[in-house]
């Protein structure tokens, strides 16, 4: 199997990064980090190792200074994991999941798994099932199912659910077979326009502007990571959109949030104008979703040439399933993961990742290409549209290899994760969370911005510094 630092080198080479940049990296640290028979622990250090790589060769760029770039793989881990261990006031986290939600058996033998936490996808899913939201009903109603017809079904009626499969059974469907020869992450020119200089500022992204149209885990880990190196990341949301909101607070440190309401010509006018002085777009709608609202990436690159455009998808840009609604939990399902770490454990059914580790990885790759994108804007020109997907993350995630015994690797605790933890303030109370990972030894990484309610802040850029 490949080390961290031959997989970092293959990625980093094949987004336009020089080898010679390796040569300032320390990677730290020894797998298994956490009970799974896949490399979650190595995963966990190459993602974030990339973002804090393309931090340094951005303040290179910048300023003409090289500096070191460390990533201990246990911190990374535990960052991966953050919003396990974030504390509110001395409080530990809610309940994670709706009543409704999780793994349930069909008529056929197998096993779907429902993502019910947003009040719309638990009414969706009860509608098809015709039965009440709890968990009795729902199990008596899957019994009439076979399990794939159900996850047909669901998604064509509004659900956000996952049929297990076998990895065998979900590289064999067109679906996997159309991105079998897309790469772990794509960066490619969607317009003409004059490279951007450089802001003032003494960190790698000073005076950069991000706007942040995404929720949950990986979109909101990426733009928490550009704000960790100096970019002013600015959250849209909306007054009805639903919301997490222990994750809105570990992802929301560094980031200025506002309400628009882009189902109206006057908030989609407002974010024209955001658009309009922003240098990336990092989002997380379904292609038609954001498309429709007059967003796309050839929209942005018109509104704004020069933009660097993120796009966040579940299940990839091509294939069937494109288009298709999917969290991390529903991904590991249907993409094999919980089937063969079940397998592995020896128990008949499903069996989780011990961290969302799609999630997170593909956060820290979002960042990763957003500014190894923007590094080649300000270098050559051009309007950028960078793509990521959990399935491509998870394929990559797979193809690292498994790690034999790695089950009865012991999970870490509190005292293993203290090192790791700072203590902040915020808008929602005194804030224990972990830091982050990458250390940068000229320019380190920290939030500026404490995390704040969704809608704190006016939908405006602040003034240059």
């Amino acid at each position: 199997m490949q080390s961290p630092r031959e997989i970092l080198r293959d990625i980093w080479t094949s987004a336009g990064g020089e080898v010679s940049a390796l040569d300032a990296l320390t990677l730290t640290g020894d797998e298994p980090q956490l009970p799974s028979s896949f490399r979650v622990a190595a995963a966990a250090q190459v993602s974030v190792a990339a973002t804090g790589l393309a931090a340094a060769e951005i303040w290179k760029m910048r300023s003409g200074e090289a500096q070191g770039t460390a990533v201990d793989m246990r911190h990374a881990v535990v960052e991966c994991r953050s919003e396990r261990y974030l504390r509110v006031d001395g409080n530990p986290p809610p309940p994670a999941w709706d009543a409704i939600a999780g793994v349930y058996k069909t008529r056929d033998n197998g096993f779907v798994r429902l993502h019910t936490n947003f009040p719309h996808h638990r009414d969706a899913v009860c509608k098809v099932l015709h039965c009440k939201p709890e968990r009795d009903a729902v199990q008596a109603a899957l019994m009439q199912w076979d399990g794939e017809a159900f996850e047909t079904a669901a998604y064509a009626g509004g659900c956000v659910v996952a049929f297990m499969r076998s990895h065998d059974h979900w590289s064999a469907t067109p679906h996997a077979k159309a991105l079998a020869g897309l790469p772990l992450l794509s960066i490619t020119k969607i317009g003409e326009a004059a490279p951007k200089p450089w802001p003032k500022g003494d960190r790698p992204l000073a005076g950069l502007r991000v706007l942040d149209l995404s929720r949950v885990i990986a979109g909101p880990v990426a733009g928490r990571t550009l704000a960790a190196h100096g970019a002013d990341v600015l959250l849209i949301s909306g007054p009805e959109l639903p919301a997490i909101p222990w994750l809105t607070i570990d992802t929301g440190r560094g980031k200025l949030t506002s309400f628009v309401e882009l189902k109206n010509e006057q908030g989609r006018g407002v974010l024209r104008d955001l658009l309009a002085a922003a240098d990336i777009f990092s989002q997380g709608y379904r292609p038609r979703a954001i498309s429709g609202l007059g967003f796309s990436p050839e929209d942005a690159a018109r509104i704004n040439p020069g933009i660097i455009y993120v796009t966040l998808s579940a299940y990839g840009a091509a294939g069937p399933w494109a288009g298709r609604r999917g969290f991390d939990s529903l991904v590991q399902t249907a993409t094999g993961f919980n089937h063969a770490e079940g397998r592995a454990a020896g128990i008949d059914g499903p069996k989780e990742l011990p961290a969302q580790m799609l999630d997170h990885a593909t956060g820290y790759f979002m960042a990763f290409g957003a500014m190894m994108a923007k590094a080649r804007q300000a270098r050559e020109g051009g309007s950028w549209h960078v793509q990521v997907s959990l399935a491509q993350t998870g394929r990559w995630l797979w193809n690292l290899g498994r790690v034999a015994g790695g089950l009865d690797t012991r999970d870490l605790t509190g005292e293993a994760v203290t090192p790791f933890i700072e203590e902040v303030g915020s808008g929602f109370g005194a804030l224990r969370a972990v830091r982050h990972s990458a250390i940068l030894s000229k320019t380190p990484a920290f939030w500026a911005r404490p995390a704040m309610p969704l809608g704190s802040h006016p939908p405006q850029w602040p003034p240059p510094a």
